[in-house]
């Protein structure tokens, strides 16, 4: 599976088994393997070292605490298409995991949107005052 140029994956890192679909289908879901599991182990695969380490850092559930991405691909009827989904699924995941991630450039507040956000605050602080008891002086 080529994801770039010169970044690619040979067949055999990434495991490929059918399994029963769940959800709504009649009967059909119950007779035949149409959902696909992909599984690739980051760590024992050909990746360039900077794009396994991009990978297992990734805060997503698809990657296991081992360092396998898993991923179960049951959108389309048909084994083929989520076969391709699967893989569809992969390469998009490792090459997002290639792009530099851009560093966030601080911004400040403009006085007017200061003075907005303190006007807000006073009014809903009336409003609020405006709900406690009411002393009718005679007590």
């Amino acid at each position: 599976m080529k994801i770039t140029e010169n970044i690619s994956i040979p067949d055999s890192e990434i495991r490929i088994h059918a399994v029963r679909s769940g959800g709504a289908g009649g009967q059909n879901v119950n007779k035949v393997s149409t959902a696909i599991h992909l599984s690739f182990d980051i760590r024992a695969s050909t990746l360039p070292d900077f794009c396994k380490s991009r990978l297992l850092s990734l805060r997503d559930s698809r990657v296991t605490p081992e360092g396998t991405v898993v991923i179960k691909a049951q959108r389309y009827r048909t084994q083929a298409l989520n076969r391709e989904d699967a893989l569809h699924r992969l390469r998009s995941m490792i090459s997002a995991s290639l792009r530099p991630v851009r560093k966030r450039k601080a911004t400040v507040p403009t006085r007017s949107s200061n003075e907005k956000r303190l006007e807000r605050k006073a009014g809903r602080s009336r409003v609020k005052a405006l709900r406690g008891k009411v002393d009718d002086g005679t007590g």
